[in-house]
């Protein structure tokens, strides 16, 4: 049981970094267009979409990868206490 709570928060680990490199690429279009990009976009529009159906841009900002990072990192909490009542 141990071992499949540590492979899923760090699957949750490695995604959010992928998000953070997501937020960045965003800054630079030429490097969203490259295939490297698009294969981070394929990995992460999915679970922002559902951010941005809720969450319109401000102005020119778009906010839902904040919400998105602070949900992952919710999961991630719950997902110790859950761990820490089941062990």
């Amino acid at each position: 049981m141990i071992v499949l709570i540590n492979l899923l928060l760090s699957a949750i680990n490695i995604y959010f970094y992928i998000l953070i490199v997501s937020v960045f690429m965003s800054w630079v279009p030429s490097i969203k267009e490259s295939g490297f990009g698009q294969l981070i976009s394929k990995i992460t529009d999915p679970y922002l979409d559902i951010f941005r159906r809720f969450i319109p841009p401000i102005g020119m900002i778009d906010i839902s990868p904040i919400v998105a990072i602070f949900t992952l990192s919710l999961a991630s909490q719950g997902i110790v206490v859950l761990a820490g009542y089941l062990i």
